[in-house]
């Protein structure tokens, strides 16, 4: 969600002008009053959705099924075609994997309408690299990752130099709230076995 905020608020322009003294003010793009499409509907998904609730935005989950889930309509990525076109802002926050790489490719991307942000706090081929760059480069569209494919990503890159672009470096966890949630995890995994309960979050033959 930040890393989306920062985006839309061009805070990369401002931060660059801080270090050169200037005073810019800019009329930038708001999060309020977008369709916010969702690509990925698990944890991570859930999560940016119940943060994004508060920002006045319509929010689009879409999954590998549809299904109601937790108050939303999601919808299934058969569907994304038609959604796409409409959509201001996408985050995904898929895994990665041969089912997932490239699911946002040129065809995508052509979809979207003019100066939509497609966010990818997921995994870096979830994105098709060649294609976002020519899309960006004709300013199309924007783009804000936290992760890259190739990552990390090169020092020569064109993504670094390109305008409309906010690369972190796959820092979307790194937090102080991160180790905390993860101690409180693993002893809760650990009461339920001892238990001889199942564990949660159990992944079958990944």
């Amino acid at each position: 969600l930040a890393l989306t905020l920062a985006a839309q608020r061009e805070l990369g322009r401002f931060a660059v002008d801080a270090t050169r003294g200037e005073w810019q003010t800019v009329f930038t793009e708001s999060l309020a009053d977008k369709r916010v499409l969702l690509l990925g509907f698990g944890g991570v998904g859930k999560a940016v959705a119940a943060r994004l609730e508060g920002f006045e935005v319509q929010i689009i989950p879409v999954a590998s099924r549809a299904r109601e889930e937790d108050g939303f309509r999601v919808h299934g990525v058969d569907e994304l075609d038609m959604l796409l076109p409409t959509s201001d802002v996408v985050i995904l926050t898929l895994p990665g994997g041969e089912s997932t790489r490239h699911i946002i490719g040129d065809a995508e991307l052509s979809l979207l309408p003019e100066n939509a942000l497609i966010v990818n706090v997921g995994r870096g081929p979830l994105i098709d690299t060649e294609a976002l760059i020519d899309h960006v480069s004709r300013r199309r569209i924007r783009a804000a990752l936290d992760v890259t494919d190739p990552e990390p990503l090169p020092k020569d890159h064109p993504l670094w130099a390109l305008p409309g672009v906010l690369i972190s470096p796959h820092v979307g966890g790194a937090t102080t709230a991160m180790r905390p949630r993860i101690a409180r995890l693993v002893r809760r995994q650990i009461e339920l076995m001892r238990a001889g309960e199942k564990p949660i979050n159990v992944v079958v033959g990944g």
